[in-house]
């Protein structure tokens, strides 16, 4: 089996923006565990008091499936790694595995390390052998190596032998600058297949987007370890990302790289790393975005309702991930009749398709998107149903915002609702904005009506000015409503922001009663 060696508890932190807690660290390495990953790189020990927290937290775990590895580099050049600070760090990690970074570029060799060509070789092999004598499984990071292969063959190479000789279970061979072709780095790699005498990994970066692509190119040449990140996460463009390269070794190459089922955890594991984060999840990331297996297009879904292998390259449930259709101005009948087959709705294809489909695209010009709206979609949809009967009809609202001598700004708004049984309803509320006002004064009518109101809460609210007419611009209003674990997004869009406003609480309100 291929190894996967996940390194985003270090590469991925050195991303702007990121910035993991020892417990975050433990818990991202723990899902990471149970992906089923082979090595998890757990950061550089001694750098910073939140690795130490890791590494001591990790001794404790029970690992089902991972070995946790430390990162260090090669001793000093003056004096040996029995007294190097780093070399240290690395064995009082306690842990099995120890991943050494060392020089391959002659130009880092001779301007940063400012040493000989001989003294590199030696320093690398005599600190993989230390570490290897203190029973640790060593893995040998080549810096740079691709771009110090340019510079000099031989000496690349011989990098490598000298790693062999300390002990290095495996070689791995890194695109550093990330500037490698695939063509390039697979005739390298063919090299060092066949003059090398040890399994070789390797590791890039995506400097020129050619991280995943470069990976898998090494993977056809005989890699046997594949390193990189989860989301590709990582400094500058970023590191190889580890779910496109697992998704693509398992399914398109045939290669076994995770434990039997895993491959169904990948979704999971790249939201869950995200969330960690506290970054936005990439839903346009292949496999694993919202958007991988989403369908806007009428010709596109019309061909995908005879047949699902159509516009899709695999089917996204073996990644955990799940088809969508997207409803838009480029919307056929398909897309309307999979959304109703969605949510369970009674829809025939004659004139009420054609009904909505022209109401979609008539408010898509002026300023609506229902692409992120579902639910107003589903709202469209149901009040074609004959025998539908909407909870309300709004009669009249008003709204008004104050400002008043020692009470500052206020809102105000009156609704008037008629009821099914034709009750009118009319209510006053205050809030500390006009949406506020309405959504309390609307609630206040109807909840002792539908009591399942009360479990209903605004968790989103979003504005877009859609053109540049100053403040008399088209405004689109996106609201997401959340009851308990189900959540649901509505549109409006007018150049009255607090008519579009109403228009997509409305919607929100009548689909978490009717459809919620």
């Amino acid at each position: 089996m291929l190894q996967v060696y996940d390194t985003t508890l270090r590469d991925g932190t050195q991303r702007e923006g990121i910035s993991l807690s020892g417990m975050d660290k433990l818990r991202i390495a723990r899902k990471l565990d149970e992906l089923g990953v082979a090595f998890i790189e757990g950061g550089w020990p001694g750098s910073n008091p939140k690795d130490a927290e890791f590494f001591e937290r990790a001794r404790d775990e029970a690992w089902q499936n991972t070995l946790i590895a430390a990162f260090g580099s090669t001793c000093r050049v003056r004096g040996g790694p029995e007294d190097d600070a780093n070399i240290k760090a690395l064995i009082d990690a306690h842990t099995p595995v120890c991943t050494v970074v060392g020089k391959t570029w002659t130009l880092h060799v001779t301007e940063v390390l400012r040493t000989t060509l001989d003294d590199n070789l030696r320093i690398i092999e005599i600190s993989l052998s230390y570490l290897r004598a203190q029973g640790r499984r060593v893995i040998y990071d080549a810096e740079h190596f691709f771009d110090g292969y340019k510079a000099d063959p031989a000496y690349a190479l011989e990098t490598l032998r000298a790693a062999v000789r300390g002990g290095a279970e495996t070689v791995v061979l890194c695109d550093t600058n990330g500037g490698t072709l695939p063509w390039d780095l697979e005739e390298v790699c063919k090299v060092v297949r066949d003059q090398v005498a040890a399994p070789y990994g390797i590791h890039t970066h995506n400097d020129s987007e050619c991280a995943v692509a470069n990976s898998l190119a090494a993977v056809r040449q005989g890699a046997i370890q594949v390193q990189g990140t989860i989301n590709g996460y990582g400094e500058r463009c970023g590191n190889a990302n580890l779910i496109p390269i697992v998704a693509d070794l398992e399914l398109k190459l045939g290669v076994s790289c995770l434990p039997e089922g895993s491959l169904q955890k990948l979704y999971e594991v790249s939201h869950f790393v995200a969330e960690v984060a506290n970054l936005a999840p990439d839903e346009h990331m292949a496999f694993v975005g919202k958007s991988a297996f989403a369908h806007k297009g009428g010709i596109h879904v019309a061909a995908m309702r005879r047949s699902v292998l159509s516009y899709q390259h695999v089917m996204p449930e073996l990644v955990g991930n799940q088809m969508r259709v997207v409803v838009s101005e480029l919307s056929g009948r398909g897309n309307l009749l999979s959304k109703a087959e969605e949510y369970g709705l009674e829809f025939e294809q004659g004139d009420e398709v054609a009904g909505v489909l022209n109401e979609i695209k008539a408010l898509e010009a002026q300023g609506f998107a229902f692409e992120a709206a579902e639910a107003s979609v589903a709202l469209m949809m149901k009040r074609q149903e004959a025998t539908y009967t909407a909870p309300f009809e709004m009669v009249d609202f008003t709204c008004n915002v104050e400002h008043r001598r020692g009470r500052g700004i206020f809102a105000e708004a009156t609704v008037k609702l008629r009821l099914p049984s034709g009750e009118v309803l009319h209510t006053v509320a205050e809030g500390n904005g006009p949406v506020n006002a309405l959504d309390k004064a609307l609630r206040k009518g109807l909840e002792s009506v539908y009591p399942a109101l009360k479990s209903m809460q605004l968790a989103d609210f979003k504005v877009r000015i859609l053109d540049n007419n100053a403040t008399g611009a088209v405004t689109r209003v996106l609201i997401d409503t959340q009851a308990n674990t189900k959540r649901w997004t509505t549109v409006g869009a007018s150049a009255n922001i607090i008519e579009a406003s109403w228009r997509a609480l409305s919607d929100a309100v009548e689909y978490g009663l009717v459809m919620a």
